[in-house]
């Protein structure tokens, strides 16, 4: 998920870098059209490895380059049923963690509607109806169990990612019409994202 999500580049966020993106490398985020974005993850059996966590590292890094609240792991290419996400909540806090094996569920019936962008859809962004509360059940990296609950924006965060561990793009739930008008707006705008984006990568890699 993007932050302040348009079909125009955005200047960086202005919040500090999470120590979990310490040691962390920037990888090629995986656009719409490729298989694993549109499938749903495989789950993740194996815990508390160098290499998971070091894929971690690495997906806040990315996250971060790209201006994102939120990223799985198959918008990096990767089968696994894994996000990570920073993300503000409704007073002020500030929301960071990870989740394996998401299993999300709707806590309320209320539902919000917000313009909504994606990492995989550069440069698109449409109003999209996403439930006001939700709780995400899972494991952290070492296997351990996790629930999450979210409201407002961290709740539309969590619902977006978990729906990318199960193959699902923010434009799969729009009407055909507002699909193709978003992919319109992808079609339009990607060049200047993609641009953004490794200007951002070149900035941190100097700092």
């Amino acid at each position: 998920m993007r932050t302040c999500p348009g079909h125009r580049p955005t200047a960086p966020v202005e919040r500090p870098w999470p120590a979990e993106a310490a040691g962390g490398s920037c990888r090629e985020i995986t656009e719409i059209g490729n298989p694993v974005v549109h499938r749903r993850c495989a789950d993740i059996a194996e815990f508390g490895t160098a290499e998971l966590s070091q894929l971690l590292k690495d997906m806040f890094f990315t996250m971060h380059v790209a201006h994102g609240l939120g990223l799985a792991a198959n918008q990096i290419g990767l089968d696994l049923r894994l996000f990570v996400y920073d993300c503000p909540g409704e007073r002020g806090e500030r929301h960071i963690g990870h989740i394996l094996n998401p299993e999300l569920h709707v806590t309320g019936e209320y539902q919000t509607t917000r313009s909504e962008g994606c990492l995989s859809v550069p440069g698109a962004a449409w109003e999209l109806i996403r439930p006001a509360s939700v709780t995400v059940r899972g494991q952290d990296w070492r296997g351990n169990p996790v629930t999450v609950s979210g409201t407002g924006l961290f709740a539309r965060c969590l619902r977006h990612e978990t729906d990318h561990t199960d193959g699902t793009l923010f434009v799969d739930r729009l009407v055909p019409e507002e699909r193709y008008r978003s992919l319109s707006q992808m079609y339009d705008n990607r060049a200047a994202v993609m641009a953004e984006r490794a200007e951002w990568a070149r900035s941190m890699a100097r700092s």
